[in-house]
């Protein structure tokens, strides 16, 4: 585990501490995914901040403009501190560990559904719904279309992965032939 990555969940444990305290656990989460989406998508913020010669007032004050009142003051709080200490690379982070945090606490899991087509809202429901029962969560899940499947699901949640999908029938049946034969 790298050492920014341990930095970003000391700041994401705090920031959920303060966010549960005020009520806002949902809101932060929804905060934090805006601003870090919008630094993956906009590399010249990105360098702004990361210049050492502009003061951490004038980093805020850039954040502040780009995201104005869709932003809480504890998080603007949160972005502050980052960018005081320059560890506003993390902001990705932090971001990542605040939703784990935040999952953990509330009983949810977020997971992401590999399909080989478009699955419709019932069916990725149905299959939040099962995997709910399996993990005894809430589970949100995002859907990602993946024709090399061929077939059938993909389902990661956290680190593990349960493949339900042609393609993955086929490996196994494969490496079992394989095993065999040998």
């Amino acid at each position: 585990m790298s050492r920014d990555t341990v930095v970003a969940k000391r700041y994401a444990k705090a920031l959920f501490e303060l966010a549960s305290a005020a009520g806002k656990v949902s809101e932060v989460e929804d905060q934090l995914k805006l601003i870090a989406d919008a630094l993956k998508q906009d590399e010249e913020t990105v360098k702004f901040l990361s210049l050492p010669t502009v003061a951490p007032e004038g980093k805020i004050a850039l954040l502040k403009a780009v995201f104005g009142d869709n932003v809480s003051e504890l998080v603007y709080n949160t972005l502050h501190v980052l960018v005081t200490r320059r560890r506003q690379s993390i902001i990705g982070d932090v971001y990542e560990a605040y939703t784990k945090i935040a999952g953990e606490a509330l009983g949810q899991a977020h997971a992401t559904v590999y399909s080989a087509k478009e699955l419709t809202d019932q069916e990725l429901a149905d299959v939040s719904a099962q995997f709910g029962s399996i993990t005894g969560k809430k589970i949100i899940a995002q859907q990602i279309v993946e024709p090399a499947l061929l077939g059938g699901l993909q389902v990661r949640i956290g680190d593990r992965l349960y493949d339900g999908s042609l393609s993955g029938k086929l490996d196994r049946l494969q490496k079992s032939l394989n095993s065999k034969a040998l």
